[in-house]
């Protein structure tokens, strides 16, 4: 299941950059993505039982900021990027939910 959150949030990551590109923008990079992050690193290498509770949290916070971001599209009427920021939402919340179930 890592791997299946991994290749998915490395792919959203490239339609989240094209779309921020689109708008005339520029995606972080680098040090830029880390520094905007509200998730704190993990200091060495977690158990798995942590690291499923962290990933819970970290998609719970996902979502949480992948709908701020969709009001304010929605009020700059960029549907565009509403439609991906759904998208982001729904699967963010799915996952939550299923590493949630993982970790009882």
């Amino acid at each position: 299941m890592f791997e299946t959150q991994y290749n998915g949030l490395w792919l959203s990551m490239d339609l989240i950059a094209e779309r921020i590109r689109s708008l005339s923008g520029y995606a972080p990079v680098g040090e830029q993505i880390g520094a905007k992050s509200q998730l704190p690193a993990d200091k060495g290498v977690p158990d798995a039982e942590t690291m499923i509770t962290n990933l819970g949290t970290g998609n719970e916070l996902l979502a949480r900021s992948a709908r701020t971001a969709l009001k304010a599209a929605e009020e700059a009427g960029d549907q565009a990027s509403a439609d991906l920021i759904t998208q982001r939402v729904a699967v963010a919340e799915k996952t939550a939910w299923m590493l949630r179930a993982m970790a009882k």
